[in-house]
């Protein structure tokens, strides 16, 4: 089992940044790619960014790219997504995946953390 756990999330006015963490513990071994999901109301989960473990790929949705940035410590087993110029439309609960593919699609991951809330105000 791998456990994730979230943090960073909060309150911004647009054109601001916010930086989120995600800790894993347990069978860390066995995880190939970590990523970034998020749900707004009433939408379904929506794939944000994704990194390899090893090697370090990273592959982002459209609406982010320039905009946010997702990173790791393997030393530290914590994935980051650093968000900037953020836009009331990036509001939504942020969620941090780990699983065995390197994959866009929130099936093909195993373990999510708890989700953590990101506002965006105009």
């Amino acid at each position: 089992q791998v456990q994730l756990v979230e943090s960073g999330g909060g309150l911004v006015q647009a054109g601001g940044s916010l930086r989120l963490s995600c800790a894993a513990s347990g069978r860390t071994f066995s995880i190939a790619a970590m990523g970034w999901f998020r749900q707004a109301p009433g939408k379904g989960r929506e794939f944000v960014a994704i990194i390899a473990t090893s090697g370090g790929i990273t592959r982002y949705t459209d609406s982010v790219k320039g905009r946010f940035t997702i990173s790791r410590d393997n030393a530290m087993n914590t994935v980051y997504l650093q968000m900037n110029s953020l836009k009331p439309e990036d509001t939504a609960v942020y969620f941090c995946a780990a699983g065995q593919y390197y994959s866009t699609t929130y099936a093909s991951y195993a373990y999510w953390g708890q989700g953590t809330q990101v506002t965006v105000s105009s």
